[in-house]
């Protein structure tokens, strides 16, 4: 299984990025999926998820600001993030819901400049 994440960088606060995320050795439409992230000698956090039939579902700081979507054809994730903030500085992680410890790629920085 590999999960490469991209799409990260740097950005100015209020700006925007879309993440990517290929997933390859997976079952990839049969799996709900999500974006996690973490700061700096933190534990990862959960972002969003979409089901295998495309509903999303977001935590209350990503509601209204991000986007997960999907394309089952490409097997590719994706999240749009809009109206970035410093707070959400951080590497961003794709992987199933529930999350596969082994499934962990090396992740996409982002950083949000204020």
């Amino acid at each position: 299984v590999q999960l490469v994440e991209s799409g990260g960088g740097l950005v100015q606060a209020g700006g925007s990025l879309r993440l990517s995320c290929v997933a390859s050795g997976i079952d990839f439409t049969a799996n709900d999926l999500g974006w996690y992230r973490q700061f700096p000698g933190k534990q990862r956090e959960f972002v969003a998820r979409i089901s295998s039939s495309g509903w999303p579902y977001y935590t209350d700081f990503a509601k209204g600001r991000f986007t997960i979507s999907r394309d089952n054809a490409e097997n590719t994730l994706y999240l749009q993030m809009n109206n970035l903030k410093p707070v959400d500085t951080a590497v961003y992680y794709c992987n199933t819901i529930p999350w596969n410890t082994g499934y962990w790629g090396q992740g996409t920085q982002v950083t949000v400049s204020s």
